[in-house]
């Protein structure tokens, strides 16, 4: 059984998306025009959200895709998933890429994607 949440028809896209024992996280972005380390606790935040629309935490997620403006910025990264997994850190990879967003170069810095386990 797959079950769609946070649905939004205009971006035609779904924000959780559950499927078996594992629930898919797109586009956690927050902050927008913030510093990075802003914008990477608003991804944390929005992704915080969503799990919390099927009864898990940060602490369920196993793997992320994080992406950046300036992939330099994995330090910073690393501090605020130190500060918010609990000991709990996912499997990720890290990729610098220009994103397709309003507000140009000031504008987004930071997204993840991610996969939580749900499973009992």
């Amino acid at each position: 059984m797959i079950e769609r949440f946070d649905v939004n028809e205009e971006w035609a896209h779904s924000g959780i998306v559950r499927a078996g024992d594992f629930c898919f996280l797109n586009y956690c972005v927050g902050n927008v025009g913030g510093t990075v380390e802003e914008q990477i606790n608003g991804a944390f935040d929005e992704m915080e959200k969503r799990l919390a629309l099927v009864g898990l935490t940060l602490e369920n997620v196993v793997q992320m895709d994080c992406l950046f403006r300036d992939v330099w910025n994995i330090p910073v990264m690393e501090r605020v998933i130190k500060q918010r997994f609990n000991g709990h850190y996912p499997a990720r990879k890290s990729i610098q890429t220009n994103f397709a967003h309003e507000g140009g170069e000031n504008g987004l810095l930071f997204q993840a994607d991610a996969v939580a386990y749900c499973g009992k």
